[in-house]
């Protein structure tokens, strides 16, 4: 099969799956291209309350397609950035589910992601030193927003390889789980994220961004929406809430 993405919505839950297996789901620039316009559309669809990141068969993303940099490396790098970019702006709550390799440019979309979950054996590694690349200043950003600087130097500096139980240690993965058991924890876990309130998550993953020009909008929406009094309501009546504000309402 050709590279390419593929997705599909089950539950209120997204799934986007890196697909290039012959290369360890290498990002090609077709694959890179097709990402914003696919997150658009997913993000406009009123289903779909959440989005999980993953790679075909057994592993994550072993980078960008070197091929792709033999033409010119300042147009591949700008794909991989504004692929990144849209992830990290995408609405709604998105997780990495992280087996084997997450490297290059496929440790960047993760980073991207709003939580990462990993199985174990999994290998993180952010290697532009391996090849002369100067890493782009808004993922050298979120990267120390996630580890610290020290770990994020250490992975740039180095382009070695660390596994689960140190990214686990930095904050690069939220969660480990043992083998056979990420697709499981991930589909659980999904589920808790639909059943909650996407005024609260929205609203959270601004403020969480470092956006700080919208508690006004935020109080606005929190007053019109009645998820308030229906999470009251339905914690009083010791029933599950049904929120109805959306991102594209």
């Amino acid at each position: 099969m050709e590279p390419e993405l593929l997705y599909g919505v089950t539950d209120a839950v997204a799934t986007v799956v890196l697909h290039h297996p012959a290369k360890r789901n290498a990002m090609t620039a077709e694959m890179w291209r097709a990402l914003p316009p696919l997150l658009d559309e997913l993000a406009a669809d009123p289903g779909v309350r959440a989005l999980v990141l993953t790679g075909a068969g057994g592993t994550f993303c072993a980078g960008a397609d070197i091929s792709t940099l033999r033409g010119s490396p300042d147009e591949a790098q700008g794909l991989a950035g504004r692929a990144e970019e849209a992830l990290a702006a995408f609405p709604k709550p998105t997780l990495a589910a992280v087996k084997g390799h997450c490297v290059g440019g496929g440790a960047q979309l993760a980073a991207a992601c709003d939580l990462r979950f990993a199985e174990e054996g999994a290998l993180f590694g952010v290697t532009p030193a391996k090849l002369g690349i100067v890493y782009p200043s808004s993922a050298t950003r979120r990267l120390v927003a996630l580890v610290g600087p020290a770990t994020a130097k250490y992975l740039l500096f180095s382009g070695e390889l660390i596994g689960t139980e140190r990214a686990l240690r930095t904050g690069l993965v939220d969660e480990v789980l043992p083998a056979g058991e990420l697709d499981g924890r991930v589909a659980e876990f999904t589920r808790v994220l639909v059943s909650r309130s996407q005024l609260t998550q929205a609203a959270a993953k601004e403020f969480a961004n470092g956006r700080t020009d919208r508690d006004a909008h935020w109080t606005a929406q929190a007053r019109g929406s009645g998820d308030t009094a229906e999470g009251v309501a339905a914690f009083l009546e010791r029933r599950e809430p049904r929120f109805t504000w959306t991102t594209s309402g």
